[in-house]
């Protein structure tokens, strides 16, 4: 287990607090490996283990206190026990029905400090919006960066290479677990398959009570395909008329969004950065773990210019900034990432290989007059910047403290 400091950092100031933390995020991207992180913290300044209540709801011996009274009755029973401050970890949240009105009660009834994790978006909205309101503070939890990576990877394989581990890491992604299969090829791609059938079936067919699920895949599978590519619902429309299937966009975006709901994907709209607006056309989407995408689909390593794309898009995401796709004129930059005076541009290429692809690249940020950072990200080891254009290996930009 690593510490993944990078969240306790923005978890530990509400640590105690009242607003009740919400951790988001796909399946298995170690959200209960967070709370146990949390509980270490919390012992560690003093807080005796007795006072937490740690429940998970998917373990089946659980199955019972799904059901809001019934979870009600078990904490309040438990917390009658105890002696200062409850500590209340609730892991799935979601598979308990009327969750929402139980944890606004624990809230008000006794001193406690509330955790809860979710694998689905739809968590902090509908109800828990009308009872939490202004009360919760939400962190996603995404898969392993490849930093964090590198880190389990080298407790497995000592002093292992920082490009070996790359490679490793463009074809497996970040999820927490495959460190316990020691990262071999054919369980790891076993696991992320039912990982993605577990995505798939619970968090989206059974949730949204999706009836055509060969339509929901066909969907999947475009987006997989063009991950990092502009395209529109339309687009998708006819892809899926070619192949005898006739379908309205609007119940594409409909099995889209159940899709970004449950973490699989991520949209990124586009920016015009002469007009100053956000475009509502051939917007992008980024895969959550492009493990997945080797797994289930392969072409990781045929698509590479894309995985690059999605990698550096979720690092970006990780840290904290808000990301769009940039229209300049005719030219576009693929990431535009802002958080509160920061701001950045950046170009993902995979090899700068031809002049043709230099010009390309680096000449994207023409038209752009700012003085903002501005970043070509490449696999290539020669630093290749130009016109206070920075340029940097892959490997470099992920492992970066900070970006300036």
């Amino acid at each position: 287990m690593i510490n993944r400091e990078l969240y306790m950092s923005r978890i530990r100031p509400f640590i105690g607090n009242e607003l009740i933390k919400v951790l988001t995020g796909i399946r298995r991207s170690g959200k209960s490996v967070m709370l146990n992180l949390i509980q270490r913290d919390l012992m560690a300044s003093g807080v005796n283990e007795n006072q937490f209540i740690s429940i998970n709801f998917e373990n089946m011996s659980n199955s019972h206190l799904c059901f809001s009274v019934a979870l009600h009755e078990e904490v309040i029973r438990r917390v009658n026990g105890f002696s200062g401050k409850a500590y209340l970890f609730f892991d799935e949240i979601q598979e308990v029905i009327g969750w929402e009105k139980c944890i606004n009660s624990f809230r008000i009834e006794f001193d406690c400090d509330i955790y809860i994790t979710g694998s689905n978006a739809k968590l902090l909205s509908g109800e828990l919006a009308t009872y939490l309101a202004g009360r919760y503070v939400e962190f996603v939890i995404y898969p392993f960066s490849f930093g964090e990576f590198s880190e389990l990877y080298n407790t497995v394989f000592p002093d292992s290479d920082s490009r070996l581990m790359f490679t490793q890491y463009l074809t497996e992604g970040g999820m927490p677990y495959l460190s316990n299969l020691r990262y071999a090829e054919q369980p790891s791609r076993q696991y992320l398959q039912d990982l993605y059938n577990s995505v798939v079936l619970k968090d989206i067919v059974k949730r949204n009570s999706i009836r055509d699920v060969d339509l929901l895949e066909r969907i999947i599978a475009y987006i997989t395909a063009n991950v990092g590519t502009t395209f529109s619902a339309t687009a998708i429309s006819k892809y899926l008329k070619s192949e005898g299937r006739t379908v309205a966009p609007e119940t594409i975006l409909n099995y889209i969004k159940a899709c970004e709901d449950s973490f699989l994907f991520y949209r990124v709209r586009r920016q015009d950065l002469q007009g100053k607006k956000i475009l509502t056309v051939n917007e992008k989407y980024y895969i959550a773990d492009h493990g997945i995408r080797e797994a289930v689909f392969g072409g990781n390593m045929k698509d590479i210019n894309l995985i690059f794309e999605n990698i550096v898009f979720l690092e970006l995401l990780r840290r904290g900034y808000n990301v769009t796709v940039g229209k300049a004129v005719e030219k576009e930059i693929d990431f535009i990432a802002e958080k509160q005076t920061q701001k950045l541009y950046i170009q993902v290429a995979y090899l700068l290989a031809s002049e043709e692809t230099v010009q390309r690249e680096f000449g994207a940020y023409d038209t752009i007059r700012d003085n903002f950072p501005k970043y070509v990200v490449s696999y290539d080891e020669f630093d290749m910047g130009r016109d206070g254009i920075k340029h940097m290996n892959i490997r470099d930009f992920l492992l970066s403290e900070q970006w300036n």
